[in-house]
């Protein structure tokens, strides 16, 4: 029951299943399908796409371009006229280009039609001469949530004013838990790289709608540079409780990975957000513990952009931590999130992570040693033993991983290396996290933590190494916990587009990164100086603060060791004058000597507090 839709080819993301899945264009697709399926003429290879998108049955007849697509059902299109069909469907938003090429092929009389009914108004298009552009489906969804005094909000900025956009608009459609329209809305973006702000409480009052839990689906139009929609999601509690994840995926892969089990008096709540307009089916999603081949699919179905919240205990009542999951999403989720509620009541939000069915272990990677240094490396924030447990669970992120040689290389803020412990060549289904403080002891400083692959453990490496970073304070019941992959840092030399550049091709030796500011709540942020082979003993790095509208109105510094890092809070970087001015504004983490690796955080007076990892642009 998977859906069988192309969401990547050739390393370019692909547009069909967004288009045709529109929530827009929803009420045209129904209509559309309600005809019946003449023969169809596949120019472009959307056939499987299209019918697991509308669930049609395939015709008895398909016409092809490419001599390379024929199948023993199928017909090159010059043999149309022979054949003489009545009515011919293009699979294509732009049947002029093909019909300029083969129309004179059909014969006196056949009915054309095309997707072109279902395409979105041209003002919301980037380039309308090429509706399939991922330009003209910037688009994601967020969990939306405003029920039982929590309150989320999203925090992004027009990013696309920096590569020369000015006329964005962004377009909002809010879902309720059953998948039901409940609010629309756009608002024209102005031309400058200024904050983007959605509230779950304003939404409500704006709109007079009851409480809900469900997604926001954003549409941005007029992007340029790239098509992804980035944000921070920070949850607030009316109680003190405080969380933040950040966006999605934005295209729905089959599988995803990363999901704790909970902890004895613990619940882990698994959010399912259907991104299509299509029912997901019971049978279409599962979970098994990872390593294991036994899962467990849902006990209903999933309708239309609805949310489905499950609890974990009710499907597997023996796993317990440091066990994780896998999911079977089918292509039907972007990425989920879920929810730890803690033995005291606590509850935080995070994600889950794409895991992989294109990759195969590199056992190039252990030769590459010499040249790399350290070679991919995942770098987290540790918060002072004193206080805080700081909790390690590598997460398998490749189907094809059936072992992980991995090590935690322990640094101090300065940088000085406090020694390393090897988790060994841990199988797929090992149960093996670390508790830092078990290990070693930061007293009441900070520092961070880096995973590498310990080649001395094992061979199997493919640079995509995950692992789930819990931390917990210990005298209150607060928590938080984040996840993310590893990348190669600071080398000038590269490797299959490592290090990775947000803008250019690879190396990526510069830094860019957004950090969402709250005027009323502490925001602190964690930079990590990691380095894949020596690099600057320091990095010279400026924090830009930036008004709501873009205007850079102050600048801090700070000098960052090599293998070190640096926790700073705005309230105390910045004056009070100018984060008067700079309210509902931002900060730009900007260092053009290195590439640093950042954390986003809010804490109250009562010691709750949030973090996730920083997105860049």
């Amino acid at each position: 029951m998977v859906l069988k839709i192309k969401t990547y080819a050739n390393q370019k993301p692909c547009s069909f299943f967004k288009a045709l899945g529109h929530p827009m264009i929803a009420d045209k697709l129904d209509s559309f399908k309600k005809n019946s399926l003449p023969t169809i003429y596949d120019p472009e290879g959307h056939l499987d796409d299209f019918l697991s998108m509308t669930r049609l049955s395939a015709p008895s007849q398909v016409y092809v371009q490419a001599y390379e697509a024929l199948k023993p059902n199928n017909q090159l299109i010059s043999n149309i006229r022979a054949d003489k069909p009545e009515k011919l469907l293009i699979l294509s938003f732009e049947p002029e280009k093909h019909l300029s090429q083969m129309g004179h092929f059909l014969p006196e009389g056949c009915e054309v039609s095309s997707l072109k009914s279902l395409r979105l108004s041209d003002d919301m298009l980037t380039d309308p001469n090429n509706y399939l552009s991922d330009l003209n489906f910037s688009t994601n969804f967020a969990l939306f949530r405003e029920e039982n005094g929590w309150h989320t909000r999203i925090k992004s900025a027009n990013c696309w004013a920096k590569y020369g956009s000015n006329n964005s608009k962004l377009y909002a459609i809010l879902f309720d838990e059953n998948g039901e329209r409940i609010a629309e809305w756009n608002e024209p973006l102005s031309p400058s790289v200024h904050t983007i702000s959605i509230n779950s409480r304003d939404i409500k009052k704006r709109f007079n709608l009851p409480d809900f839990t469900g997604q926001l689906f954003i549409h941005i139009t007029g992007t340029k540079g790239h098509s992804i929609v980035k944000y921070a999601l920070d949850t607030f509690n009316d109680e003190g409780m405080i969380s933040a994840t950040h966006d999605a995926n934005a295209w729905p892969p089959e599988y995803f990975s990363g999901l704790p089990a909970p902890r004895m008096g613990e619940k882990v709540i698994l959010w399912l957000q259907n991104s299509h307009p299509l029912s997901v089916p019971a049978d279409g999603v599962s979970l098994n513990i990872m390593g294991e081949t036994t899962s467990v699919t849902l006990d209903r179905d999933i309708p239309p952009f609805g949310t489905y919240a499950i609890d974990i205990k009710q499907l597997f009542s023996g796993a317990h931590w440091p066990q994780q999951f896998e999911l079977h999403a089918g292509n039907y989720f972007v990425r989920p999130r879920y929810e730890v509620v803690n033995s005291r009541g606590y509850r935080c939000i995070a994600h889950i992570n794409v895991q992989r069915n294109d990759l195969k272990p590199d056992l190039k990677l252990k030769e590459l040693r010499d040249a790399f240094g350290k070679g991919f490396i995942l770098p987290a924030p540790l918060f002072p033993t004193d206080s805080f447990n700081t909790s390690i669970l590598p997460t398998p992120m490749s189907r094809e991983a059936n072992f992980m040689p991995v090590k935690a290389v322990v640094y101090d803020k300065e940088g000085n290396r406090k020694g390393s412990h090897s988790f060994g060549n841990l199988p797929r289904n090992h149960q093996e996290a670390l508790l830092v403080s078990d290990k070693f002891q930061l007293g009441a400083e900070y520092g961070h933590v880096e995973l590498v692959y310990d080649f001395d453990a094992g061979d199997e490496a493919d640079g995509w190494l995950h692992a789930l970073f819990r931390y917990e304070h210990k005298t209150l019941p607060a928590q938080a916990e984040t996840s993310f992959g590893s990348h190669i840092f600071n080398t000038a030399i590269t490797y299959k587009g490592e290090p990775q550049s947000y803008k250019g091709p690879p190396p990526g030796l510069t830094t860019g990164l957004f950090l969402r500011i709250d005027d009323d709540i502490e925001t602190f942020c964690h930079l990590i100086y990691p380095t894949s082979t020596p690099w600057h003993k320091t990095s010279d790095t400026k924090l830009i603060l930036h008004t709501q509208d873009g205007t850079p109105i102050a600048e801090a510094s700070l000098k960052i060791p090599e293998s070190g890092s640096r926790q700073f809070i705005y309230q105390e970087t910045f004056s009070p004058s100018d984060r008067e001015k700079a309210k509902g504004g931002y900060v730009i983490i900007s260092d053009k000597t290195c590439r640093l690796f950042g954390y986003h955080g809010m804490r109250l007076p009562s010691g709750s507090f949030s973090m996730d990892h920083m997105f860049g642009f």
